[in-house]
């Protein structure tokens, strides 16, 4: 009981002294704070890193360009091979006219985000499963590692085969690839929480749900959104080979229709789109780090 009484007495003094604790000291933040208040030199680090600004991660795209602009304008490679920056933009203001080029991107970025969030969803709940219980990662661990090394291609004729056309097996192949990224975090994550933070959160009455949900997950939250960055990235690799499936519009069929008509230009408009996309997509999983972090960490 003394025990008990010493994390409560911690929680209500890290209140007192704007650590992050909550005003009920029987709430999981204020567990959290009583038990471990945030490292000065960590925020410092931290703060250090925001300093420097986003505008340096331009330079090397630059340089890239520069170096593509001056191999097409000296003939070093023929424009069959390496079309001009200025033919690819060509190709772009092409399709975007035509009202083609924000239709692949409109229906990929669909697949992509639909997908992401059943795979994600999956992931969590699997990946806290097996995190948690011994029992759950016996019987499930050794399968789901076998899976997580099947590549992307390997799955298209066997989705065809049990889903068919449409788009049902485009967005069960790129739930597939988010799935396994956030699966593996968050069942490492959760299996590394602190025992004592959970010895104090059952101490306060949390068990089951209750305790996952307010006290281990958000112990794992830089793990988990970890999870979550790479699982958006593999669900657009994962989108190339789903859009393969009989696809007659996205950005995975522009490229195969590109490549197999000689179309080296909007070969590099698909891979620029896809990486811009993927970039901005992370943008948005990187703002929702900062305020998840903000809030549990």
């Amino acid at each position: 009981m003394s025990e008990l009484a010493g994390v409560a007495v911690n929680g209500r003094s890290a209140q007192a002294q704007g650590l992050g604790g909550s005003g009920d000291p029987s709430s999981p933040r204020g567990v959290r704070a009583g038990l471990g208040p945030r490292r000065p030199a960590q925020a410092g680090a931290a703060g250090s890193r925001r300093r420097l600004s986003p505008w340096w991660g331009a330079l090397v795209p630059l340089a890239l360009l520069g170096v593509w602009q001056l191999a097409t304008s000296t003939g070093a490679y023929p424009a069959s091979q390496l079309p001009s920056p200025a033919a690819v933009v060509r190709a772009a203001g092409d399709l975007w006219e035509r009202g083609l080029l924000q239709q692949h991107i409109a229906i990929s970025a669909q697949r992509v985000f639909v997908g992401f969030g059943l795979g994600a969803a999956a992931g969590l709940v699997v990946g806290s499963l097996v995190g948690l219980s011994r029992w759950a990662d016996a019987l499930l661990g050794p399968t789901i590692g076998a899976l997580r090394a099947v590549p992307s291609l390997a799955w298209v004729p066997l989705l065809l085969l049990w889903i068919g056309l449409g788009e049902p097996p485009k967005l069960t192949l790129v739930a597939i690839g988010a799935f396994f990224p956030v699966f593996t975090t968050t069942a490492s994550a959760l299996r590394h929480v602190d025992a004592s933070l959970v010895e104090a959160g059952r101490a306060f009455g949390l068990r089951g749900i209750a305790l996952l949900t307010q006290v281990q997950l958000p112990a794992a939250v830089p793990a988990v959104i970890a999870g979550l960055r790479l699982a958006l990235a593999q669900a657009w690799l994962f989108l190339v080979a789903a859009e393969l499936l009989a696809s007659s519009i996205g950005l995975g069929y522009l490229l195969t229709e590109s490549v197999n008509n000689g179309r080296t230009d909007r070969i590099f408009l698909a891979i620029i789109t896809l990486a811009v996309l993927g970039k901005l997509s992370d943008a948005v999983v990187g703002l929702f780090e900062r305020w998840a972090l903000k809030r549990w960490a």
